[in-house]
Order: structure tokens, then C-alpha cells, then sequence
């Protein structure tokens, strides 16, 4: 049952205490003080707790229209604010009242300074220099910068202002972050650890002919790399940077035992034979293997001891088939051929020619292949069948083993030319020789000058040699292609070189006369190209060289 109480002439539930206004107090407590002088035992109708209540719920509201209003006042004049709040700083930079474009051009010029100074990391007495372009450091300074200028912007205007006055108070400062690039980092941290006089070395082998060598590993120290990032990043947030040297923190590990197993499953490589598929044409060369020319229970036998270094003895593996056994019908198509006669020669001449030409004959290039011809035909000596034989030597014939071999290169030559292969490597004679045009040779010596060409082409190419009745053949076989050329080799010459006569005591002689010891030729200079047509309409045409043989000087001996 509720109680009703006549405030005035105002009905008032005594419930309902939210009701009564301060007016309604004043009447009920002048109402409480006329009762309690007539009964002391009368108990007040409204607490006083009560009233306290209410009192406090007025300042309380008037504290919050307060601070309502000084938030309002605050934020409005702060709100026209389009600068970094005061007391904001970074990478000890003061960015209070500066525009993010200010604070961008501050904060790239410290970064900047940061990134190009060098660090310098110390081991034991050890110092090593790190760079941080090397590990690409970088600063996120969009992100640094937007940091700055969203304090004091975020949530409401109470937050905001708090912000703002927290900030006035104590100064915030606010942390970078930065980036480095993980490769290049552990890259540089390996070569430091390999300088390391303590390092850890892992158990390592090569291979030196048929020797496998295996270097025994070695207990020491490693990077801690994750350790030093902490450390780096450390430094190059801080908001004081100094030069001062980083140690380098490490860890202490163990160098992994020699797994014979374990390198014998790496270095073991099968052979491969060489064959070809004709839908589509394919050529699969071939590849030799290698294998322990021991047991591996052998080898294990073998790796006793403390020694440094162990030593096991290899084998190659052979082929059954290499890829210049491959027949010529994995090559369908003739792509140039080239001849040049050595019937006027001698039996030496002759006989070095048809060996060097059997020595390249059956070649077989892999697209992008280099051909050299000194390596294909090797050492020009007796032990390897040449035969002495005329050859240039500074300007004068005379004899050598191998004489006669150039025009096998410069017989190659022609038909790589025509083949449209790319050349590597040619070099002219010193006087024009008479089997080819001239312009069109390549002469080769054991070292240097060497004749090489590159298949070029998409598919591999075979060479292919034959002598019959004192005539070289060179054809180069392989699959023509959809876009494939005509080619025509022209060269000519350009001009001549005077041979000069020099004369020679001869006491034998009577005073006056002479005798003509060697005849004069002149020389030339000259000029070849290569020309590529299509349906007979030429495509191109490129310079292949410009040329100058020498003269033959004529010699004169004369008496005195």
C-alpha cells in the first residue's frame, strides 16, 4: 500500500522520492520540525541520506554541464588544428605544430642518416661492418607519420581532448617500425660466420677429378640472428642513435657428424644414354655418372680417426650410347654443306686434314652449345697422329705437326655460315690462302687463335665429314625450322696491301749480282657478309668481317 503525502496542495507517493522537488524539502522539513517539537518520538518522513543524495546528483550535474562545455570549447578550437598535436615526437624528433608533409621531410632526412651509416658488429676482438642497404633497411614512414597525426583525433571529444592533455603533460613518443630484407640479412650474417676464428663448420666435400675430399666439421659458434634483429631494431629506433659497436649475440652448437650415406645419395649421378624420337624429332643426349669407385661400407671404414680430411676415390660412369652415336636419321634435314679441294697437297698435308676432319666428324651440338675446334681436335702432336707438315710461322712457311688443319676449319666455317649459326670466335690468316674465297677462312693454332660457333638453333645439329679423292666435305644436318632462310655468303676485296722488297748480303755472290730468293705477292684487304633471303627477297645482311692479309715481301740476296 503506497503512502500519500499533501506537500501544499500536491498529492506526493513517499516511494516515489525522484519526485520532490528542493521546494518540496524546504515545506517537509519546516512540516518534520513543528511535529518533532510537539513528539520527540516522531521519525522524519525523508532521510537525510537522502537529501545528501540529492545534493551530490546537483553538483554532479553542474560538474558535467561544466565539463561538457569546456570538452565543446576545447575541441572546437583544436578542431580548425590541421598540425601535429604538442608533445608528439618520433625517432627523436620534435613533431609538435608540424604539418605531415614537415614531419614526412623531418623524419626521411633522420632515416636516411640512419640507413647510410655504418654499423659496426663486434665478436670476441672481432669487428665486422654491416651496412643496412645491403639488407635493404627500411623505414615505414607513411605509417610513422600518420601515427603522429591521428593523436588526439580518434573516438569522441572527451577521448580526443584527453589525448591531447595527456600529450601536454607527457610527451609521447612514438616507435618506428622497420623492415629489413630476411635473404640478404642471413646472407651477410653466413659470411660473417664464416670469418668467425670460433665458427661452427658443418662437415663439407669437393670433387678434384675422381677424389672426393671430405672436410671434417668442427664444434663453435653461430648467430643468434633473431637476437640481433632485436638489437638492431632497437638501435635504429631509439630515439638517441649512436655509432657504438653491437656484440654480436651467438649460440653454441654442435658441427654435424660426416654422413657417408647421406653424401654418396648427392654426388651419385647415373649414366645416361643418348636417343632420339622422330614424332616429334627429338634428340635426348646422353651423360656420363659417377660413383664411389669404393663400397660405401669402404668408405665408411674410411672416416676413423681425428683427421682434417678424408679422401675417397671415384669412378666415372660411361654411357652406353653417347649422343654423337646417335644416326643421322634423328637429323632429317641437310642444313648446309660446304667443300674445298686439297688435291695439290702432300701426303703430311693430306693425312693431317682427314684425321682432323674424323675427329669432329659425328659431332652433335645441344641447342646453345659452344663448338670449339681445338678442343674437339685437341693437342696437334705426333703421340696424337699429326704429322709435320708447311705452316705459317711469323710471316714465313715452315714446318710443324698439324700443318694443313686450317682449311678443315675454315672448310667447317663455310658450311656453319651457311647453316646460319652463330659465330664466337674467328680469326683470318695472315695471308690469303687459296681453298676458300677470300674472307672466308678461319685459322686455328693450338692455344690461340680458335675457331667457335654456337648452335643457335632450336634443335640440335650434327656435323658431318668426308675425304673422297683429296676433297673435304663438311654438312651440318639437323631440322629446319618454319621460319627458315636461304643463305648466301659474299665476300670480296676491298683493296690492296704493296709488297715491299728487301734485300740480303750474299757473299757468295759476285759484287753486283743478285738472285730473287722469295717472290712478292701483294696483300688485300677485304669485306664479307652474310645474306638471309626469303622466297628469294633478301631479309637481311650482316657484316661477318673486314679483313687484311698480309703481303709476301719479296727477298732479294745480292753480292757485295
Amino acid at each position: 500500500m503506497n503512502s500519500i503525502l499533501y506537500v501544499g496542495e500536491e498529492e506526493k507517493n513517499l516511494t516515489d522520492e525522484d519526485s520532490f522537488t528542493s521546494e518540496d524539502y524546504r515545506i517537509i522539513e519546516e512540516a518534520e520540525e513543528i511535529i518533532r517539537n510537539n513528539n520527540p518520538d516522531f521519525k522524519p518522513v525523508i532521510k537525510k541520506k537522502h537529501v545528501a543524495l540529492l545534493t551530490f546528483s546537483i553538483i554532479f550535474f553542474i560538474l558535467f554541464i561544466f565539463i561538457a562545455v569546456f570538452s565543446t570549447i576545447f575541441a572546437l578550437m583544436n578542431m580548425g588544428h590541421s598540425n601535429i598535436m604538442s608533445g608528439v615526437s618520433a625517432l627523436g624528433i620534435d613533431l609538435s605544430g608540424l604539418s605531415k608533409e614537415q614531419a614526412k621531410e623531418k623524419i626521411i632526412e633522420e632515416t636516411n642518416n640512419r640507413i647510410s651509416t655504418e654499423l659496426v658488429l663486434k665478436h670476441n676482438d672481432e669487428t665486422y661492418t654491416l651496412h643496412l642497404l645491403e639488407i635493404d633497411a627500411n623505414y615505414d614512414i607513411d605509417k610513422l607519420v600518420d601515427s603522429a597525426y591521428i593523436v588526439g583525433r580518434t573516438g569522441n571529444i572527451f577521448i580526443s581532448n584527453y589525448e591531447i592533455l595527456n600529450c601536454m603533460i607527457h610527451p609521447k613518443a612514438l616507435t618506428a617500425s622497420i623492415s629489413y630484407n630476411a635473404d640478404n640479412f642471413l646472407s651477410v650474417l653466413a659470411q660473417m660466420e664464416g670469418s668467425f676464428s670460433d665458427g661452427l663448420n658443418d662437415p663439407y666435400y669437393e670433387i678434384d677429378g675422381t677424389n672426393l675430399t671430405i672436410h671434417a666439421g668442427k664444434d663453435g659458434y653461430v648467430i643468434d640472428s633473431k637476437a640481433l634483429i632485436n638489437l638492431l631494431t632497437e638501435k635504429l629506433t631509439a630515439s638517441s642513435y649512436d655509432s657504438n659497436a653491437i656484440e654480436i649475440p651467438v649460440l653454441q652448437k654442435q658441427a654435424n657428424q660426416i654422413n657417408i650415406d647421406m653424401i654418396h645419395t648427392e654426388i651419385y649421378k647415373e649414366a645416361k644414354d643418348a636417343y632420339y624420337t622422330t614424332n616429334p624429332f627429338a634428340v635426348f643426349p646422353s651423360s656420363t655418372g659417377i660413383d664411389f669407385a669404393i663400397s660405401i661400407d669402404e668408405a665408411k671404414a674410411l672416416i676413423t680417426g681425428e683427421s682434417d680430411t678424408y679422401t675417397i676415390p671415384l669412378k666415372v660412369l660411361y654411357p652406353s650410347v653417347t649422343t654423337n652415336d646417335i644416326g643421322t636419321e634423328a637429323f632429317p634435314n641437310s642444313l648446309a654443306t660446304y667443300s674445298t679441294s686439297y688435291a695439290t697437297s702432300n701426303a703430311n698435308r693430306s693425312s693431317n686434314i682427314a684425321l682432323a676432319s674424323s675427329k669432329i666428324n659425328g659431332m652433335v651440338l645441344m641447342p646453345g652449345d659452344v663448338f670449339s675446334f681445338n678442343n674437339s681436335v685437341g693437342r696437334r702432336t705426333a703421340a696424337n697422329g699429326f704429322k709435320v707438315a708447311g705452316v705459317y710461322v711469323n710471316g714465313q712457311v715452315t714446318n710443324d705437326y698439324g700443318g694443313g688443319i686450317c682449311q678443315v676449319s675454315s672448310t667447317l666455317y663455310n658450311a656453319v655460315l651457311r647453316a646460319n649459326l652463330e659465330i664466337v670466335e674467328r680469326t683470318n690468316h695472315m695471308f690469303n690462302v687459296g681453298y676458300v674465297p677470300i674472307g672466308t677462312d678461319a685459322t686455328v693454332s693450338w692455344g690461340a687463335p680458335d675457331f667457335k660457333f654456337k648452335n643457335s638453333r632450336s634443335y640440335p645439329i650434327k656435323i658431318v665429314t668426308s675425304n673422297y679423292n683429296k676433297r673435304l666435305t663438311v654438312t651440318i644436318y639437323g631440322l629446319k625450322e618454319d621460319n627458315e632462310y636461304s643463305v648466301e655468303i659474299v665476300s670480296y676485296q676491298t683493296g690492296t696491301v704493296p709488297f715491299r722488297t728487301t734485300y740480303v748480303t750474299d757473299n757468295s755472290l759476285a759484287s753486283g749480282q743478285t738472285k730473287v730468293i722469295q717472290s712478292g705477292s701483294n696483300g688485300a684487304t677485304s669485306v664479307a657478309y652474310r645474306i638471309l633471303k626469303q622466297n628469294g627477297v633478301e631479309v637481311s645482311r650482316q657484316l661477318l668481317s673486314k679483313d687484311t692479309y698480309s703481303p709476301h715481301n719479296q727477298i732479294i740476296a745480292r753480292g757485295q
